[in-house]
């Protein structure tokens, strides 16, 4: 060991016809694609297992084809990260789609404002289009560009509590009749399950995700650090790309607890995770909370370089930051904290030839990742602190 100081859309899968035969497939959104729109805020209490979310959303086309059988039909979601209170301003995605223009339109943005859909997502009603050439909110766009002829569409809301979050319609009825006001009736109905059966995904979601992250910084726990790290450099035996770890540990971190109490210490931590997010921006880094005053940073396709890089760019975004800048409550006052909270920083890399004998497993691999970058943060320590040092080993 020897550590030196450093400065101070795939092709997405089909399945099978519905059991009326009329549709050629049911498709989604894969599930990393799917993950974004379960992140929205969740009402009921968790489940223990996290569902698979492209079947929910096909299940839920298919019950819908079963109870009115229809040509085609699609769930139509907005993104809760770009979602605005103004419904006319957003967007929504196709989320889930079945019938002969599905290729087509799977994973399709429209303005929130266009067409059925839009019309129902930002009324918060459900509608009926008897015949949709006479029908004002209807829009041919996609029609249009797709070469599908829609004749008559019955479209519901999808909310989760009292917000709506989405639509689901169905497209032109199999016996080649409009849709009438029974239809619509079944479809309202039938979107309170689906909502009902979104809900218990997303709870279920919101358990996984909270079992991985750190109460206090929101950061991912150790113990989902380790699970990542072993995955990624499972990943890297195919790869061969590089993977980097930062092990941080704040200097001076017990005289803010002894002079200002726990709870201050514990706001401290909590900024600091601020602060390695703001300066990661890095969507594959992996940032966890390792435990106490210490960070840990998993950087997959990045090697000791780079990585220590980022590692001093940390170093000094902590070093100047100011803790504390505004009151949290009476016991949480402004103290405006500079200057007394530096960290000392540990980087290793696994890179080609790197690593424990080949027969070694990916836990073992973790592991000795692990220790090099923790020594390498202990030299750094020994050397006089807010500083960090790249094992070489």
């Amino acid at each position: 060991f020897n550590p030196t100081v450093v400065g101070s859309s795939p092709t997405r899968p089909t399945r099978s016809a519905s059991p009326n035969g009329a549709m050629d497939s049911y498709r989604s959104l894969l599930p990393g694609e799917l993950g974004r729109f379960a992140q929205r805020s969740k009402a009921s209490s968790a489940l223990p297992a996290e569902p698979d979310l492209r079947n929910v959303f096909l299940q839920i086309l298919e019950k819908a084809a079963e109870l009115v059988p229809s040509e085609a039909g699609a769930i139509l979601l907005d993104d809760p990260l770009t979602k605005v209170p103004q419904r006319e301003r957003n967007e929504l995605v196709f989320v889930a789609v079945f019938g002969p223009a599905a290729g087509d339109l799977l994973g399709r943005t429209v303005a929130a404002a266009e067409g059925v859909a839009g019309h129902v997502y930002c009324t918060g009603t459900a509608h009926l289009a008897v015949e949709t050439e006479q029908d004002e909110a209807f829009a041919s766009r996609i029609d249009n560009e797709t070469g599908y002829r829609t004749r008559s569409i019955v479209a519901a809301p999808i909310l989760i509590g009292t917000t709506v979050c989405g639509t689901i319609e169905l497209l032109n009825r199999l016996d080649g009749r409009p849709f009438d006001p029974h239809d619509l009736l079944l479809l309202e109905v039938f979107a309170s399950y689906a909502a009902s059966s979104l809900q218990n995904a997303l709870d279920a979601r919101h358990a996984q995700e909270l079992a991985k992250i750190d109460d206090l910084t929101g950061l991912y726990n150790d113990r989902y650090l380790h699970v990542r790290l072993r995955e990624e450099l499972t990943a890297r035996r195919e790869t061969g790309e590089p993977c980097a770890l930062i092990f941080l540990d704040l200097d001076h971190f017990k005289p803010i607890n002894d002079r200002h109490g726990h709870l201050v210490g514990s706001q401290v931590l909590r900024e600091v995770g601020y602060v390695l997010r703001r300066v990661t921006a890095d969507d594959n880094a992996i940032l966890a909370r390792y435990g106490g005053d210490e960070f840990t940073i998993v950087l997959p396709g990045r090697g000791a370089d780079e990585a220590a890089e980022l590692a001093e760019r940390m170093r000094v975004a902590i070093s100047e930051a100011v803790f504390l800048q505004r009151s949290h409550g009476p016991d949480l006052p402004a103290l405006h904290i500079s200057g007394q909270v530096t960290a000392s920083v540990g980087v290793a890399a696994v890179e080609a030839g790197d690593g424990p004998p080949p027969g070694a497993g990916d836990a073992d691999l973790s592991n000795w990742l692990i220790h090099r970058a923790d020594e390498a943060m202990y030299v750094a320590k020994a050397q006089g602190k807010d500083r960090i040092a790249v094992s070489t080993t």
